[in-house]
């Protein structure tokens, strides 16, 4: 008699054991994040966007991009904000928005690369969500932006040395947020991946140990 049937039927059971255990692993973060969201935080081109909208799926919470809530608010786009009103303008309003959108149900949030820089904003994310850092190199950061014209703070005579002043500002300050998942030139299911298993250590380790009384 050919054991083929038994030999599927075990696969079967393991695959179906392997994707419980999946499940199981994203639903003890959506129940240990109760009323928290998670925000990404990081420079333009780290993929806080595209690894966003894939992580809200995997946790089964909606996804939100500030950069598109801004422009939403402010009835037109970001580039247009910059050139309007400035800078300054656009940050106050950032600062507003991401405040408002931290303020309603959980969420994964995707916010802009300045966002994390303002203390006020800093101090709601660390109140109210959890913040995964996407770190990503000058060359990687290039090579995804270089073809993209709604970047205002890209419009230099020299977009790398831009990008790399940002980079030497801004690091020391995203260095805060809980969680740090390097964003590089892998599958994003694999930065997903990352995500999930960082987050399930950081909401979720002691629940799969002892605890331990000083």
């Amino acid at each position: 008699m050919s054991q083929f049937p038994r030999q599927q039927s075990n696969l079967m059971s393991e695959t179906a054991a392997s994707a419980g255990a999946g499940r199981s692993q994203e639903a003890e973060i959506s129940a240990a994040l109760g009323t928290r969201s998670i925000v990404l935080v990081g420079m333009m081109g780290a993929g806080k966007s595209t690894i966003g909208r894939r992580l809200s799926a995997r946790l089964g919470l909606p996804f939100l991009d500030a950069d598109s809530e801004i422009e939403i608010a402010a009835g037109m786009s970001i580039p247009d904000i910059f050139e309007t009103h400035g800078e300054p303008h656009f940050r106050d309003g950032e600062v507003r928005v991401i405040a408002r959108l931290l303020e309603g149900a959980p969420a994964v949030l995707a916010t802009g690369g300045g966002a994390f820089m303002r203390e006020e904003t800093r101090g709601r994310i660390r109140d109210k969500a959890v913040s995964i850092w996407l770190k990503a190199d000058a060359d990687t950061i290039m090579r995804r932006v270089k073809r993209r014209v709604d970047r205002p703070l890209l419009r230099t005579a020299d977009p790398a040395a831009t990008v790399a002043r940002l980079i030497e500002e801004r690091e020391p300050v995203y260095q805060s947020a809980d969680l740090t998942i390097w964003s590089r030139e892998e599958p994003h299911e694999r930065i997903v991946d990352e995500c999930i298993d960082a987050l399930h250590v950081l909401l979720c380790g002691r629940a799969n140990g002892p605890s331990v009384t000083p």
